[in-house]
C-alpha cells in the first residue's frame, strides 16, 4: 500500500469535481491518502467526496478586462498562490492533479515551483483557460476527447488521452441495458447542475406539438429551476402528460439509464456519462461559451453517431417537436445511437488517469 498523498484541485462546480472524485475512488484502493484543493464555492459542495482534508484555495475567475477587475482577480489569484505554497508545505503530496477552474491555478503553479509531479485534465475538447496557462509548466496532460482544440503545440508531447472519468453511480447504471421500445417512451430532460430556463420554456410546448398517439406513449423526467417548476408541472398536466418535474435530482445517472432519449446540454461530465451508459440525446450546447466547449462536446458525440446537435439559437419548440416526432418514431435509430454512444464511452478512464498520476508518483 502506498501512503502517499495525492492532492486533486477542481474548479467549484459538477464539471470539475465530478471527475476528481472518480478519480479519488480510484486511487483510493491503491492505498493513496487523497486531499482536495478547491475554492470556496466548491468546498460548500465536498460533503461527499473521499478526501482526508479539503483545502479552500483564494481564487478569482478573469471576468472583465476592466483595469479593477483585473487587479481583483490578480489580488485573489496573488493570495491564493501563496495560501497554496503553505499548504503544500504541510500536505507535501507526491502528486498534485488538476481538473481544471482558476482555483486549480495557485496550487499547481506553486507544485511545478517546488518540483512536485503536477497532471492536469482536459475534460472538455477544447482546453479551458486556466488549463491553457497550465499546460506548458505540468509533466502530463490527460484528456477526455481524443482531439483537443486549443492546446499549446508545446504541450502536445506530454498528452495522454484516458477519457473522462465518470462515477460510481455512472458505472452501475451502465449496466442497465438499453430499455424495450414497445411501450412507454422515457424521455428525460436537464440543463446541468443549476438546470436550463431554456428547457422550461422550450419542451413542454414541443410536446404540446406531437401528435396524440405519440405524446400519450410519452413519461418525462425534467429538471426545473425553483422559479420555473410550478409552470412546467402546470403544462404537462394540462397535456395529460406523466411528468416527473424536480430542481435536481440525485439519482440521475440511474434516470439516465432508465431513458429511451435525454434532451440537455453539451456539458463535458453529460457527454462522458451519456457515452458510458449508452444512451441517444439531442445535446443544445450552452451558447455565449467563450471557447465553445459544449458546442465541440456534443458535436464529438454526435459524429460518433450517439447524439444529434441543435445549437440554442435553432432550438424552438416546433423544431424539436419535429425533431422529437421523427427520433421516437424509429425504434432501430435509437437502439443504433445508443449503441453508438456507448461505443464512444471510456467506463475506465478513471483507472487509466489512476494509472497515469501512479506512474508520476514513482508507483
Amino acid at each position: 500500500m502506498s501512503g502517499k498523498v495525492i492532492l486533486l484541485c477542481a474548479g467549484g462546480t459538477g464539471g470539475h469535481l465530478f471527475p476528481a472524485e472518480a478519480l479519488a475512488a480510484a486511487l483510493k484502493p491503491r492505498g493513496y491518502i487523497i486531499d482536495l484543493a478547491t475554492d470556496e464555492r466548491g468546498a460548500a459542495f465536498t460533503g461527499a467526496f473521499p478526501a482526508r482534508q479539503v483545502h479552500a484555495i483564494p481564487s478569482e475567475t478573469v471576468r472583465s478586462r476592466s483595469p479593477i477587475a483585473m487587479a481583483n482577480t490578480a489580488w485573489k489569484l496573488g493570495s491564493g498562490a501563496v495560501s497554496a505554497w503553505l499548504m503544500l508545505g504541510r500536505v507535501k503530496p507526491a502528486v498534485v492533479v488538476g481538473f481544471g477552474g482558476y482555483p486549480t491555478v495557485p496550487p499547481l503553479l506553486m507544485a511545478s515551483w517546488r518540483g512536485i509531479p503536477t497532471l492536469i485534465h482536459e475534460a472538455n475538447a477544447v482546453m479551458g483557460r486556466a488549463n491553457r496557462m497550465l499546460a506548458r509548466r505540468v509533466r502530463k496532460v490527460a484528456t477526455g476527447f481524443p482531439d483537443v482544440a486549443l492546446l499549446d503545440p508545446e504541450a502536445r508531447p506530454k498528452l495522454v488521452h484516458t477519457g473522462n472519468p465518470v462515477r460510481s453511480a455512472v458505472i452501475a447504471a451502465a449496466t442497465m441495458p438499453y430499455p424495450p421500445l414497445d411501450g412507454r417512451l422515457n424521455l428525460l430532460v436537464f440543463g446541468g447542475s443549476q438546470g436550463a430556463r431554456v428547457m422550461s420554456d422550450i419542451v413542454p410546448a414541443a410536446i404540446g406539438g406531437l401528435e396524440a398517439g405519440l405524446r400519450a406513449r410519452l413519461s418525462i423526467v425534467q429538471q426545473a429551476r425553483e422559479e420555473d417548476l410550478s409552470r412546467v408541472r402546470q403544462a404537462y398536466a394540462e397535456l395529460g402528460v406523466t411528468a416527473d418535474v424536480a430542481p435536481f435530482f440525485t439519482d440521475l445517472p440511474a434516470r439516465m439509464a432508465q431513458a429511451h432519449f435525454v434532451v440537455s446540454r453539451g456539458g463535458a461530465s453529460t457527454v462522458a456519462e451519456l457515452a458510458v451508459i449508452g444512451r441517444p440525446s439531442l445535446l443544445v450546447p450552452l451558447p455565449g461559451a467563450l471557447d465553445q466547449d459544449q458546442a465541440a462536446n456534443a458535436k464529438a458525440l454526435a459524429a460518433a453517431g450517439g447524439a444529434r446537435v441543435m445549437m440554442q439559437s435553432e432550438f424552438t419548440s416546433p423544431a424539436l417537436a419535429g425533431a422529437l416526432a421523427s427520433l421516437l418514431a424509429d425504434a432501430p435509430g435509437l437502439s443504433a445511437m445508443a449503441a453508438a454512444a456507448r461505443a464512444a464511452g471510456a467506463a475506465d478512464a478513471a483507472e487509466r488517469l489512476a494509472g497515469q498520476v501512479a506512474a508520476l508518483a514513482g508507483d
